[in-house]
C-alpha cells in the first residue's frame, strides 16, 4: 500500500512537472501561429506581427511586481486630477467641442465624461503607452501566469491587424496590452471600437474622432444614462447602518433622504428620485451616492477610486 502511494506521488509529481514546464519560446510561438492561421489570420499578418518578437523582461517584471498603493483616497484624487488636469480638460473640451457634442448626442454620453475618461486614461491622448501591443501580449501569454487570458487577447490583437485597422508598429499601448487614446484591450476594441471619421479604419491611436466615439460606444454598451450624472458626495447621519453601504443595496434618493443622508454641504438630496447606492471607498472616510453611471464606469475599470476620479474630473471639466 505504501509502495503504491509513493509510486503514485512520483507519477503525479512527474505529470505536474511536465505541465508546469514552459516550452521553448520558438516552439510555443509556432504553436500560436498555427492556432492563429486556423482562426483565419493570414501568414502575411503573422509574419509582420511576429517579426523579431521576443519575450520582454520588463513586461514580466511589471506584471509580477505591481506596487501596492499606500495612498489615501485624497492622495489618489490629488495625484490623478490635480487642478492642472482639470484646467487642461476644460481647454481640450473647448478645442473639440463640436466633435464632442456630436459624438455625445449620437451615443447618449455627456461630452464632459468623454473628456474625463480621455484625460485619466492617457492625459488627453498624450501618453498611451510605449510597448508594441503584440510583443507585450506575446510575453504575457508565454509567461503563463495569466496565459489563457493574454493568449486570447493576442488572438484579438492579430484579428485587428488582419482587418487592417493599424499596423504592428502603430499598435502601441501599455505593458498589459491596453491600447490607444482610450486604453482598450483588444477584446474591447473588437466589441466597441468605431470608425467615426469614416476612413475605413477604427483608429483609436491617431484619430481623435474614433477614440471619442469608441469610448462613448463602450459606455453606452455598459448602460450609460445620458440624463444623469455619476453621483455625488454625501454626508451620513450619526448611527447610520453600515450594513447599507455598498453597491449591493440600492434605494431611491427619497429613501436615503428619509434615512438622514444629505449632500456633503448638509443640504437635502436632489428631489429627482434616482436609484442610488452609498459607497465608502475608505472605511470611515468620505461617502458617495453612486448612480447608474457610476456602475457603468466600474465596467470600464473595477476601481472605486477610478470611478470617483472620472466623476470628479467630469464635474471639473463641466463647471462653469
Amino acid at each position: 500500500m505504501r509502495l503504491l502511494l509513493v509510486l503514485g506521488l512520483l507519477l503525479w509529481s512527474g505529470v505536474a512537472g511536465a505541465e508546469d514546464a514552459k516550452p521553448e519560446f520558438g516552439a510555443w510561438l509556432q504553436e500560436v501561429r498555427v492556432e492563429a492561421l486556423g482562426k483565419g489570420i493570414s501568414a502575411a499578418t503573422l509574419d509582420a506581427a511576429f517579426a523579431g518578437v521576443e519575450p520582454i523582461a520588463r513586461v514580466v517584471e511589471l506584471d509580477r511586481s505591481q506596487p501596492e498603493l499606500t495612498w489615501t483616497l485624497e492622495d489618489y484624487l490629488n495625484k490623478v486630477i490635480p487642478q492642472s488636469r482639470i484646467d487642461l480638460g476644460r481647454k481640450k473640451f473647448a478645442e473639440h467641442r463640436a466633435l464632442l457634442e456630436e459624438v455625445g448626442a449620437k451615443f447618449g454620453v455627456q461630452p464632459r465624461f468623454i473628456v474625463a475618461f480621455w484625460g485619466i486614461e492617457t492625459n488627453f491622448g498624450s501618453v498611451s503607452g510605449g510597448f508594441r501591443v503584440v510583443n507585450a501580449l506575446v510575453t504575457l501569454a508565454y509567461d503563463g501566469r495569466r496565459g489563457k487570458y493574454f493568449r486570447g487577447e493576442l488572438m484579438n490583437a492579430l484579428r485587428i491587424l488582419e482587418d487592417g485597422h493599424t499596423t504592428p508598429d502603430r499598435m502601441m499601448g501599455s505593458w498589459a496590452g491596453a491600447m490607444g487614446q482610450v486604453q482598450f484591450m483588444p477584446s474591447s476594441f473588437l466589441n466597441y471600437a468605431v470608425d467615426y471619421d469614416g476612413d475605413g479604419r477604427k483608429d483609436i491611436w491617431g484619430s481623435t474622432a474614433d477614440a471619442f466615439a469608441s469610448g462613448a460606444n463602450y459606455l453606452a454598451g455598459s448602460g450609460w444614462q445620458g440624463d444623469q450624472t455619476w453621483g455625488r458626495e454625501v454626508r451620513l447621519p450619526e448611527g447610520f447602518d453600515r450594513a447599507l453601504l455598498g453597491l449591493e443595496t440600492t434605494k431611491g434618493l427619497g429613501e436615503w433622504q428619509a434615512l438622514g443622508v444629505r449632500r456633503a454641504d448638509g443640504r437635502d438630496l436632489p428631489r429627482r428620485d434616482l436609484p442610488a447606492s452609498i459607497v465608502q471607498p475608505e472605511e470611515g472616510g468620505r461617502s458617495f451616492a453612486a448612480y447608474a453611471n457610476y456602475r457603468a464606469i466600474l465596467k470600464w475599470n473595477r476601481s472605486h477610486w477610478f470611478a470617483l476620479a472620472v466623476g470628479k474630473l467630469a464635474d471639473g471639466v463641466g463647471a462653469r
